[in-house]
């Protein structure tokens, strides 16, 4: 069964005095959210299923679960799994705290396609009953439902998530996995992507038994880096997605005796790994983003609440690039600089074009839009919560994004590049935590904890992460500077 996404079990309140509408609208969630457990157990009944993680995620988008006997799902269902939650992680829990309940979002029963019976559940945190503001998914739920109420709208998502299969050479050391995976120019090799056939097939038949409707599989740019897509959903079902496909590539990878890695730049001289985010907002069923090219002045195919939405991106891109490129190391794919294959493919600039991947923001077709900041070792629940606040203020506010861009700006020489207003994006991510710490959009998206803005712990776990990386003393350092001077 491929999870649904919407819906899913959000504990309540209690009662108190409930306008009438909110009244109507619980009462439907509360039936849809019945309707999807008793789908559960019945899929669990059916399918033979054994086991059951319930699964969550802390700050990194590290999944980590307890696994629960299936002839426990209602226990499971209606009272969730506890946790330490001082020990799960990033998650905001000290040591002196109440237990974490991750409780399961019934529409989100995921089958193992590798081993059929064991099922996921992607849970939100609650603690003594409430939800847990520290929970990236119940962030990206409170986002999704103010996008609902405040503007009617639908956000949608499709995610593309690059990865390297890799093996440890007995001096400890990484390599590409396929030894003869070795060309300059290996992007869309048709003779590396049959020498691995084997993984990236069964990998493809997973998602798609997933119901999740694998579409293409390519080699990408670097040795040994592959891309498997599946099609776009609502943004939550998308999020829980792309967690569960990190872990069942790695798993399946570990099978063999591999490593499959998504993170942002593992080589220094081979591409690195985005999970480009294509956006679209829908309204009763529609695609309010998309218009015929013809009737769009500047030719892409997009709504003026699409350039809207664009220009919001655009304005708080220097601030939401913490949370969508979230490590030291993401910013080692973001650099300055005409590319070459092997070398870098992502964006430093900030604009937005047509079918360009020198963009920041490209507009593969018309109705959609991708940002290729986003890479592999983004948390997507906070990553999706971020763009869209940063895309919805542009609504709000009825920004401009100005013209497109369709120059090569990887060859655009500096003075026009400025002439042109073109900004780059933080160097690293210390100035990045800078640029989110002033942002008040992505600030109030991502909610209140009971210390204050989840934004200044997300910040404060950040700056701790880039003082250890800056506290490393490197070989290219010692290369450099031992005799130097």
């Amino acid at each position: 069964m491929a999870p649904t996404g919407g819906g899913g079990y959000c504990p309540g309140t209690g009662a108190g005095d409930i306008h009438p509408d909110m009244a109507t609208t619980e009462h439907v969630e509360g039936t849809q959210s019945q309707a999807a457990a008793d789908h559960a157990r019945k899929i669990v009944s059916e399918r033979g299923i054994e086991f059951l993680f319930a699964q969550f995620v802390d700050m990194h988008g590290k999944p980590s679960a307890k696994l629960v006997p299936a002839h426990h799902i209602d226990d499971l269902l209606t009272e969730g799994a506890g946790f330490a939650g001082f020990a799960a992680g990033d998650i905001g829990q000290r040591p002196h705290d109440p237990d974490m309940i991750a409780i399961p979002d019934p529409a989100s029963l995921t089958i193992l396609p590798w081993q059929p019976n064991v099922a996921r559940f992607a849970c939100d945190v609650t603690v003594e009953g409430e939800p847990w503001p520290y929970c990236p998914r119940t962030i990206l739920r409170n986002a999704l439902a103010r996008a609902q109420a405040t503007y009617g709208l639908q956000p949608k998502m499709g995610v593309e998530l690059e990865y390297f299969v890799l093996r440890r050479r007995e001096d400890g050391g990484l390599e590409v996995a396929d030894e003869r995976d070795t060309l300059d120019l290996p992007c869309y090799d048709m003779r590396a992507l049959t020498r691995n056939l084997d993984f990236v097939s069964q990998v493809a038949k997973a998602v798609t038994e997933l119901g999740w409707d694998n579409y293409a599989t390519d080699h990408e740019d670097a040795n040994g880096q592959f891309e498997q897509n599946f099609q776009y959903d609502d943004v939550l079902a998308t999020c829980d997605r792309a967690v569960f496909f990190r872990y069942m590539v790695e798993t399946l990878a570990q099978q063999r005796g591999l490593i499959a890695t998504f993170m942002p730049k593992p080589f220094a001289h081979l591409t690195g790994n985005g999970c480009h985010f294509h956006f679209s907002l829908w309204r009763d069923g529609e695609n309010a983003f998309e218009r015929d090219p013809g009737e769009d002045p500047r030719g892409l195919g997009l709504s003026e609440l699409a350039y809207q939405f664009i220009a919001g991106l655009k304005a708080h891109a220097k601030a939401y690039i913490a949370v969508t490129a979230p490590t030291v190391n993401s910013y080692k794919r973001l650099v300055v600089g005409a590319p070459a294959s092997g070398a870098t493919w992502a964006p430093a600039y900030i604009s937005y074009g047509y079918n360009n991947r020198t963009q920041m923001l490209r507009i593969p077709a018309p109705g959609r839009i991708e940002d290729r900041t986003v890479d592999g070792s983004c948390n997507p629940y906070l990553a999706a919560t971020a763009m869209l606040a940063a895309g919805l203020d542009g609504i709000e506010r009825r920004l401009d994004p100005g013209d497109p861009n369709s120059a090569n700006l990887y060859e655009l020489p500096e003075e026009m590049r400025e002439a042109q207003g073109i900004e780059l994006l933080p160097a690293n991510l210390l100035d990045a935590t800078r640029e989110l710490e002033r942002c008040s959009v992505v600030r109030e998206a991502l909610g209140k904890t009971r210390d204050g803005d989840y934004v200044d712990y997300f910040i404060k776990v950040k700056r701790r992460e880039w003082q250890a990386a800056h506290e490393q003393i490197t070989q290219w350092e010692l290369d450099r500077y031992l005799q130097l001077f």
